[in-house]
């Protein structure tokens, strides 16, 4: 990698690598001291391609989610077995990964703007903005920009567009997952809404047990299937169909409660 090699949006890969390495150092500790950090499918980050890899899971902070998501990803590629101890990974990290974040976030501050050049595909959401529900076509641009990051590596997607769980999935999804044909891997995390605040940039709770489920790629018949089946695929594979609320367990409910009681109380 030279000095001034560029990814295909223009960042710098040298910056780039030393803003992942830094952002790792501190944020280390708060899947590793503070609370516990339980994986799953090591083994399953080690056997995909290099590109082209759609990785879908559901969301609980903003930021937490995804930052845990780098040091799993990177850890496993060095070849740590579920388990993201001795940070030497994050020397060498892989940088060809990416994640969608509604852009009215990232701009938000000077530190959403370094997680952005680290590594955010920056959409415009189009079902809220400014904390109020709008109703927006999809930018094409967007869908491109997603694409791009596909055709150069990994990309990490929350299709609920929110951190509400059991929410219906964006469609878009499954327009990305037909248009550009990737794989697709779930994942499924826990644990993080009771230890971190919304946001996932303060520590909530300390001892939280967190966890995350990396599964085999999904079988999809990319031409057949139905953007609603596909959907439905994916709603069962993250764990967020309408029937798993039949199975939530109690400590989540009572934490989503507290975290809706939280924000009412802020908004009066």
């Amino acid at each position: 990698m030279g000095l001034f090699d560029k990814n295909p949006f223009g960042h710098n890969l040298f910056i780039k690598k030393w803003l992942i390495r830094i952002l790792a150092v501190l944020s280390h500790q708060r899947y590793k001291r503070f609370n516990t950090l339980e994986i799953e499918g090591s083994d399953i980050i080690r056997s995909l391609p290099d590109k082209n890899v759609l990785f879908v899971s559901n969301h609980q902070t903003y930021f937490a989610d995804v930052v845990a998501m780098f040091h799993v990803f990177n850890a496993s590629l060095s070849g740590r077995e579920d388990s993201i101890k001795n940070l030497g990974y994050i020397w060498q990290p892989k940088l060809n990964m990416y994640y969608v974040a509604a852009a009215e976030t990232m701009r938000k501050s000077l530190l959403t703007k370094i997680m952005a050049y680290a590594g955010s595909v920056s959409v415009e959401r189009t079902w809220r903005s400014e904390g109020q529900d709008v109703k927006r076509q999809v930018k094409m641009s967007d869908i491109s920009s997603i694409g791009k990051a596909l055709n150069d590596g990994w990309v990490i997607t929350f299709p609920q567009g929110t951190t509400t769980p059991w929410k219906p999935l964006r469609k878009g999804t499954a327009h990305i997952i037909k248009k550009y044909k990737p794989v697709v891997v779930p994942v499924v995390i826990d644990g993080f809404r009771r230890s971190f605040d919304k946001k996932g940039l303060r520590v909530k709770k300390k001892g939280i047990l967190q966890s995350m489920v990396i599964k085999e790629p999904l079988q999809i018949d990319y031409e057949n299937e139905t953007s609603e089946s596909i959907i439905e695929k994916l709603e069962y594979a993250i764990e967020q169909h309408p029937s798993f609320l039949k199975v939530i367990s109690k400590k989540d409910l009572l934490a989503f409660e507290e975290e809706n009681k939280q924000r009412e109380w802020k908004q009066s």
